[in-house]
């Protein structure tokens, strides 16, 4: 039976191949359509990115060492009424060795031209799904704590004592997706 986090929540995930399931379902009556993007950015522990191409997103689906891969863009909301509408497939074995924690964050796309955010979206959510089984292992629903906000880290991956733990985050921001890349990475961008 899945457990349903609260935020500040944490488990221990005893697995090696999960997938990171998000949620949402936007109102209607904006005028837009909702282009809400997941992605994972994957640090260090400077709580840095160690390499541009760790910063998973619709842009880079796949990170280097091969343990995360994005399902794609969902430019509308309209992947899934009642499921998923953007996964990261994770395999903890295989992320390199420089990394401690991994993110989840989920920004609304042109936020401020559009006039969006999260007080206009309902039913979001963070799901970890066992890969083997496809069962749901623990889910973080946002509820109603979220109003202005453009940006939302709904939860993250952590190392602690070689083994990974799930964090329900629910830290909301106002700020795109450009903003999480330069907080945590102070190299050059090349794409």
């Amino acid at each position: 039976m899945a457990i349903n986090l609260q935020k500040g929540q944490r488990i221990n995930i005893g697995l090696q191949k999960i997938s990171v399931g998000l949620g949402w379902n936007p109102n209607e009556g904006t005028g837009y359509d909702f282009d809400l993007d997941a992605s994972a950015i994957m640090i260090d522990q400077n709580r840095l990115i160690p390499a541009e191409e760790f910063f998973i997103f619709y842009g880079n689906t796949d990170s280097p060492d091969g343990a995360l891969h994005h399902s794609g863009d969902d430019p509308t909301g309209g992947n899934s009424a009642h499921g998923d509408d953007e996964i990261i497939s994770v395999d903890l074995s295989l992320v390199d060795p420089r990394i401690s924690e991994i993110l989840f964050v989920v920004t609304i796309h042109d936020a401020l031209v559009r006039k969006q955010n999260y007080g206009q979206v309902r039913d979001s959510y963070i799901r970890i799904v066992d890969d083997s089984t496809g069962a749901e292992i623990a889910k973080y629903e946002l509820g109603e704590d979220f109003s202005i906000e453009t940006g939302i880290e709904f939860g993250r991956l952590y190392k602690r004592d070689g083994s990974w733990k799930f964090e329900a985050s629910g830290i909301g921001y106002r700020e795109d997706l450009a903003f999480f890349l330069a907080k945590y990475f102070k190299g050059q961008i090349i794409k």
